[in-house]
């Protein structure tokens, strides 16, 4: 399965899209607890609605403004409240989502 990010990030667009685009939302945690932020623990992997899982990479970066800084984002990761980065790990995709359409 190849990584794909839904959005080329450039300078001349990248400002103009909302940030929320770069946000997975409706995941659910899975493995040990490697850290803490904010009071809160970050897990090894998340799983979203279609079954891909992601790994922690990192903390968000935020601009001047102090928000994410998206340009910040390599493909295939996407942060995930509070201001974790997730990289999509295809070796660890579920059967469920390997599956499905493109």
């Amino acid at each position: 399965m190849k990584i794909k990010n839904g959005f080329r990030i450039t300078w001349k667009t990248s400002r103009n899209l909302p940030i929320e685009y770069f946000i997975l939302a409706n995941v659910h945690f899975e493995g040990r607890v490697i850290g803490h932020l904010a009071g809160r623990p970050i897990r090894e992997t998340v799983v979203d609605g279609d079954g891909l899982r992601y790994r922690f990479v990192g903390v968000a970066p935020r601009d001047q403004r102090g928000r994410f800084d998206v340009q910040s984002l390599q493909t295939g990761e996407w942060i995930v409240q509070p201001g974790l980065v997730y990289a999509q790990n295809p070796k660890l995709t579920s059967a469920e989502g390997a599956d499905r359409a493109a």
